[in-house]
């Protein structure tokens, strides 16, 4: 029988838990926004605070890096999947901003499949931050992540090759383009921090 002297912290384990549940609300909020596309700014308000709270969440994670004498993964693997989720929660506010800063009238089609991608992606990824613990149940939800982001690159390279043959506007085909590759940015995000929950399971197998 063995046992460990020194403990692993596992408070990272919680605290990623609430960086998934937090990064999978945002995600959801968006695509609430392209759907309904009511009371703007009132819905890119509530991604804000969920931004907020997320860079709060990867400060305490940071933190109790830094203090930990035996973290429970790689140190450089916590600090990676801290930024990949960071990064994913910070694109969804870039675009929710977009929206109102470009003025859009309407969100067109590809939009709103890319934010119910990006929706069913956050979902995915708090499932698997949620199995951390056990480090059982991770292989559906990670493969998953990486298969919503196959979809999304079909979505997106065919929405940006029509913005260049149906649009004759250049103002709309900049600011669609920019719209279209940050919620590409975002799904790419989350498929980065997928990779990187894969690097740490791996280590600890």
């Amino acid at each position: 029988m063995s046992f460990r002297l020194i403990p692993r912290d596992t408070k990272f384990v919680d605290l990623f838990v609430q960086c998934g549940q937090n990064l999978a609300e945002a995600c959801s909020k968006l695509s609430d926004l392209v759907e309904n596309y009511d009371r703007l700014d009132e819905r890119v308000a509530e991604i804000q605070a969920l931004e907020k709270r997320g860079d709060e969440i990867d400060l305490e994670i940071n933190l109790r890096l830094e203090s930990a004498f035996v973290a429970p993964f790689d140190r450089e693997d916590i600090h990676e999947l801290t930024v990949r989720l960071d990064d994913v929660v910070d694109f969804v506010q870039a675009v929710g901003e977009s929206m109102i800063i470009y003025d859009v009238r309407e969100p067109s089609e590809e939009c709103r499949v890319l934010a119910g991608i990006l929706k069913d992606q956050g979902a995915q990824l708090a499932l698997a931050l949620g199995k951390l613990e056990g480090m059982k149940g991770l292989t559906e939800p990670l493969e998953n992540v990486h298969e919503l982001e196959h979809q999304a690159d079909s979505v997106s390279r065919s929405a940006i090759g029509r913005l260049f043959r149906e649009n004759h506007d250049p103002l709309d085909v900049i600011k669609w383009r920019e719209i279209y590759l940050g919620l590409e940015n975002a799904i790419d995000a989350g498929e980065d921090a997928a990779e990187a929950i894969e690097r740490m399971v791996h280590k600890r197998v």
